[in-house]
C-alpha cells in the first residue's frame, strides 16, 4: 500500500504571498493546497498524508497563534511554519514553545521555508507511522477476552503464572492457556514486546478489562 502524497497548506489572506509561496513549493514538487483563512481550514480538516501547514500570524478572524492553540486542545497533530511580516520576539517564543518548526518573519530565504517545510513533512511522516503501528496494536488489543486482558496486565508486570493463578482465583493451566492466547492475539513471542505494547496501550494493571 502506498503512502498518501504529502501535502503542504498554505493560509495566508495576502494573495501575492500566497502565489509565491505556492509557486515556490510546487517549483520543488510539493502538492500545495492554497487556503486564505482559518475557516477554510476547518472546512476541509487536515489531510490524509504527511502534511505540513505554513501559516501566517496574522489573519482575518482568528490569527494563527490562537489557531496553534485550538489544534493543540483538539489534539490535532499538524507541524507548523509560520510567516509574519509583523513578528517580534514574544510571539516567536510563543510559536516555538507551542511546537512550531521554525518562525519566519518576511521577506524570508526561500531555502529557509522549504528546509522548514522539509523538517515539518518528516516529523508528520514519523507520527502518522507511529499512529498506524498503535492503531494495529489497539485492534490487537481489542480481539482479546476481557480475561485475557487481564491476564495480559498481570503478566507484564512480571507476575509468574502461579501468582497470577493465585491473583484471579484460577487455576495454573487456565492462566497458561490465556497467556499463550494472548501472546498469540498480540502476535508477539516476547514478553518485552508485549510489555512495550501495553506501554502503548496505557495499559495498567487494574483497568486492563475495561480499556481499549
Amino acid at each position: 500500500m502506498t503512502e498518501a502524497p504529502a501535502t503542504v497548506i498554505v493560509i495566508d489572506d495576502d494573495p501575492e504571498i500566497r502565489s509565491a509561496v505556492d509557486s515556490l513549493l510546487r517549483s520543488v514538487g510539493f502538492a500545495v493546497s492554497l487556503l486564505d483563512s482559518v475557516g477554510d481550514f476547518l472546512k476541509t480538516g487536515r489531510p490524509n498524508g504527511p502534511a505540513c501547514l505554513v501559516l501566517d500570524v496574522r489573519l482575518p478572524g482568528q490569527s494563527g497563534l490562537d489557531f496553534q492553540l485550538e489544534l493543540s486542545r483538539e489534539n490535532i497533530q499538524l507541524p507548523i511554519v509560520f510567516i509574519t511580516g509583523h513578528g517580534d520576539i514574544p510571539m516567536s517564543v510563543r510559536a516555538m514553545k507551542g511546537g512550531a518548526v521554525e518562525f519566519l518573519t518576511k521577506p524570508f530565504r526561500d531555502q529557509d521555508l522549504l528546509d522548514a517545510v522539509h523538517l515539518g513533512l518528516e516529523r508528520d511522516r514519523v507520527w502518522l507511522e507511529s499512529e498506524k503501528a498503535l492503531a494495529t496494536v489497539r485492534a490487537r488489543f481489542e480481539s482479546l477476552t476481557p480475561r485475557e486482558r487481564e491476564v495480559m496486565a498481570l503478566v507484564v508486570t512480571g507476575r509468574l503464572n502461579k501468582q497470577i493463578a493465585a491473583d484471579l482465583g484460577v487455576s495454573e493451566i487456565t492462566v497458561k492457556v490465556h497467556r499463550s492466547q494472548v501472546m498469540q492475539k498480540m502476535g508477539t513471542r516476547s514478553l518485552p514486546e508485549l510489555a512495550r505494547m501495553a506501554d502503548k496501550l496505557n495499559l495498567a494493571q487494574g483497568n486492563a478489562q475495561t480499556h481499549s
